[in-house]
């Protein structure tokens, strides 16, 4: 028996199957080319499993026409569970970070940088997509200059640098039946800074995380982890340059793709850059927001584009 289930943001479609007696079931994943590429999502996945990392199992491949056979890792995500068990909040979030500081243990995986140049090209998602759209122009070639004055002093600390799965929240860890939590979507992986994954987590585009929890969260990561004394600025400049990409990717998935529900998350994740840019680390890009994003609409944390 083969059941569709829900899709996400991208092209990909999946798919649970089940034997004649329902007792095993597999997961499809029909990434079509040219628009998906399952190559990504195989050597990640790959490497995570063969590093201990939950990932799930791969049973057959076919990449050049989109279809890939895994384990089934279920319908209950941590958000799922954490909205009909919010007693688990400190539990879920610490066994995440868990996973993160033993992912951060291992040598980096062999992915490509997560250098100035992809930092600069997601950043700059926020004035191509959300500007236009709040009908406003702005100082691009200082928005770009802002962002190489407030990253360059993280760059060095990334290096040699750990694996970052870069879309690591509460809708990509799954709750397995056996209590450990598994990963997905980490297709997009790169070599860069451990706090990138833990702003992805505690930063959540789709999911409240008070600053209370937030900030118990960063002290268990570093309690584990060991963080330097630059770590919550760095924390602080990862923050802010992912929520500004998030805000141009939520506008760019209602304007091109037709998908209106993701507008009305901008506001969130609009706090979340706020708060960011108050850390002193990222000064140059407050000021462009001062001077090129008017008070009003910073004030609806960037709402009422619908």
């Amino acid at each position: 028996m083969i059941e569709p289930l829900p899709g996400d943001a991208s092209f990909r479609r999946y798919f649970r199957i089940r034997d004649a007696d329902g007792s095993r079931t597999a997961m499809m994943m029909d990434a079509p080319p040219p628009e998906e590429d399952t190559g990504p999502f195989l050597h990640v996945g790959h490497w995570l499993t063969d590093n201990g990392l939950r990932a799930p199992a791969i049973y057959a491949e076919e990449g050049t026409r989109g279809f890939v056979l895994m384990e089934d890792f279920g319908d209950v995500r941590m958000r799922d569970h954490l909205d009909d068990a919010p007693q688990d909040e400190v539990a879920a979030y610490r066994t995440a970070i868990d996973a993160l500081v033993a992912l951060h243990r291992l040598p980096p995986g062999p992915f490509d940088p997560y250098d100035m140049a992809v930092y600069q090209r997601e950043a700059a998602l926020l004035p191509e997509w959300f500007c236009p759209a709040a009908g406003i122009a702005v100082d691009a070639e200082g928005y770009t200059a802002a962002w190489d004055e407030a990253l360059a002093p993280m760059l060095e600390r990334q290096t040699p640098g750990v694996t970052v799965l870069r879309d690591y929240h509460a809708e990509n860890i799954m709750m397995l039946p056996d209590g450990a939590q598994g990963l997905i979507d980490y297709q997009d992986a790169l070599v860069g800074h451990p706090a990138y994954d833990l702003v992805s987590l505690l930063q959540d585009a789709r999911r409240d995380v008070s600053p209370a929890l937030e900030r118990t969260m960063l002290d268990y990561y570093a309690a584990q982890a060991g963080a330097g004394p630059d770590f919550e600025a760095d924390y602080a400049r990862l923050g802010a340059q992912r929520n500004a990409k998030i805000v141009g990717i939520f506008v760019r998935l209602w304007k091109r793709d037709g998908k209106p529900r993701y507008p009305t998350m901008i506001p969130r994740v609009w706090d979340a850059m706020e708060r960011d840019l108050a850390h002193p680390a990222l000064a140059p890009v407050a000021a462009w927001f001062d001077a090129n994003i008017p008070a009003e609409l910073r004030e609806r944390r960037g709402g009422g584009l619908v």
